[in-house]
């Protein structure tokens, strides 16, 4: 029966892998999803052979009340929460690390376990409770109900404490065994994951969604060692590196390094805020546009690039940009979306929302392929986009994102950008695109904008 077990983990973490790499590209997105999927089922099945359940009342219970949760979340969240979804999904992965690890410690005499395992403990009650208080304030800022970036009195001082005590109370339980010791590291864990994330501006969300799926990968691969489950930890440690990895892409797509964005709180500093110009930035020098003056550009275009942004996701706007899309085309101009690492709030939230649409995955273009097109381009129409698009990123020295890889939508013939203001982007600097020579406002919901646009072009 063991080596059966152990084989169909591996068969699971093999369909892991393949589902892994299946996420990698949009077209086979969905796909490796179910791989996943799949892969999972496979290591529960085995999961609960191998312990031979007694009783699976309380873990069909669970399964009708936690899968109906869940099914009720992913069909009523909208696409702009997304990101808060994933933050608490992440967060729910580490709590559950957590009442694993304290539950066996509870159920299983210290005193009988070697040391390798009491570290297993240390570490999945460590990386659970960061986790788990992390990511609820992640959830929190991404949904408004805390500030992108906040300071404490002495919060340096006390999160270095805090990173200070905590190995030392892991130390101090892996000498000794005993449950306060676990209690208190617990408790000043969640402290501490309180305490790295809540100094984080808004602009490095999507690296700290990825570093907090990480922590989750982590701490579910040491509760596999604590509970001597070889699924678990094989699957633990496949989310453990791909996060890790994510969250490398994203800090070179921001040009911030991990430590910076863990430890050195928001994007722009208050030194910088204070010379950060105002309003005064735009006065008399942005050009606004209608409907009908772009759709004549559009109409006279024959390369078009649309850049999407979080704008796009909070007008629900994906359809009518596809129908947009496909108006052009049939006019025979060639349409293509220019997609940055960073756009919106998580990894991927732009492909995410445009392949709903059902945009076809060669017409989305990643930024290294797409910057070189732009010199050739007529028309770049930017949806809700602005730090990625910012130029200072790349002129400016002094700017708090420069050498931020952008979007270089400003060497088009003409841009067109649709926001619903001048506000700035999540970096709070102002973006010097929308005042170029060849720059357009176009001011509205991105969603009423392209639908005045798709009727302006059949006029036509």
């Amino acid at each position: 029966m063991t080596q059966l077990i152990n084989l169909a983990y591996l068969v699971a973490a093999v369909l892991f892998i393949m589902g892994l790499k299946g996420l990698s590209s949009p077209r086979t997105a969905v796909r490796g999803n179910l791989i996943g999927a799949l892969g999972m089922l496979i290591a529960i099945v085995a999961t609960l052979v191998d312990k031979q359940v007694l009783s699976f009342g309380w873990i069909i219970a669970g399964i009708v009340v936690g899968g109906g949760i869940g099914a009720t979340m992913a069909h009523r969240v909208k696409m702009t929460a997304m990101p808060q979804m994933v933050a608490l999904l992440n967060g729910f992965g580490g709590g559950a690390s957590v009442l694993v690890a304290l539950s066996q410690f509870i159920i299983t005499p210290s005193s009988e376990q070697p040391v390798e395992w009491l570290i297993a403990l240390t570490l999945s009650a460590l990386i659970g409770s960061v986790t788990l208080t992390g990511s609820i304030v992640a959830w929190a800022k991404l949904q408004g109900y805390a500030e992108a970036a906040m300071k404490l009195p002495g919060q340096g001082l006390i999160r270095a404490a805090l990173g200070l005590l905590v190995p030392a109370l892991g130390v101090v339980f892996v000498w000794q065994g005993l449950g306060w010791v676990l209690t208190l590291l617990v408790v000043v864990s969640l402290a501490l994951g309180i305490l790295l994330v809540i100094a984080i501006g808004g602009a490095d969300m999507p690296v700290v969604i990825a570093l907090l799926n990480s922590y989750s990968g982590l701490a579910a691969a040491a509760t596999g060692f604590v509970l001597l489950n070889n699924g678990l930890i094989i699957s633990g440690s496949l989310v453990g590196a791909s996060g890790i990895i994510l969250s490398q892409i994203m800090c070179k797509a921001m040009n911030r390094s991990l430590g910076s964005v863990l430890f050195g709180g928001a994007m722009v500093s208050d030194e910088q805020k204070a010379s950060i110009p105002g309003k005064e930035f735009y006065e008399g020098k942005v050009k606004s546009c209608g409907a009908e003056e772009v759709a004549m550009l559009l109409e006279d275009a024959q390369k078009v690039v649309i850049a999407p942004g979080y704008g796009l996701a909070v007008a629900q706007a994906q359809y009518v940009t596809q129908e947009l899309a496909t108006v052009l085309e049939k006019r025979g101009v060639d349409v293509t979306f220019a997609i940055h690492p960073v756009a919106g709030r998580m990894p991927g939230h732009m492909n995410v929302l445009l392949a709903e649409a059902k945009v076809p995955y060669e017409k989305l273009v990643e930024m290294d392929t797409i910057n070189p097109e732009f010199a050739q381009t007529d028309v770049t129409l930017v949806l809700g986009a602005n730090d990625v698009t910012n130029p200072a990123a790349r002129d400016n020295a002094n700017s708090p994102i420069y050498g931020m890889p952008i979007l270089e939508v400003d060497k088009s013939r003409t841009v067109v950008i649709v926001k619903r203001s001048l506000s700035p982007g999540f970096a709070g600097i102002p973006n010097r695109l929308f005042i170029n020579d060849n720059s357009l406002m176009f001011f509205g919901d991105a969603k009423a904008v392209l639908q005045d646009l798709v009727r302006a072009l059949a006029e036509l």
